[in-house]
């Protein structure tokens, strides 16, 4: 599953957020996924700037008292090869195929390609 991480100013402003719950973090989402079951144990890939740029494992889903739902999620962010990806409103299923590898020890997002340039080099048609 992919979302944007909409209020965050970097990724590491969405890693601040996510590590300062203690147990699980909680997005709110309107309606539950009709794969949510499958979706279960798998992640939540962060969009920033038109980038996949880590993920945060979903521990499961609950409904609020007032209908929406909450994703909760491993109060983690997870980092991955960042692959471009296209904003989109709400959230997006992501295969596995499509889903990028998480970095191995010792392999810094430094190692990757900046967002703003993997985007432009995406444009050009080059990535």
């Amino acid at each position: 599953m992919t979302k944007i991480a909409f209020s965050a100013t970097s990724p590491a402003d969405l890693r601040r957020w996510l590590e300062s719950h203690a147990h699980e973090a909680l997005m709110t989402t309107r309606y539950l996924p009709k794969r949510y079951e499958e979706m279960i144990g798998g992640s939540l890939f962060w969009i920033f700037e038109h980038t996949l740029i880590g993920r945060s494992p979903i521990k499961g889903f609950e409904q609020r008292e007032d209908g929406r739902w909450h994703i909760r999620l491993e109060p983690v962010l997870i980092p991955i090869l960042s692959k471009p990806k296209r904003a989109h409103q709400g959230w997006r299923y992501l295969t596995d195929a499509d889903a990028p590898r998480d970095l191995v020890d010792g392999e810094t997002a430094g190692d990757t390609i900046p967002p703003k340039l993997a985007r432009e080099l995406t444009r050009l048609g080059l990535v």
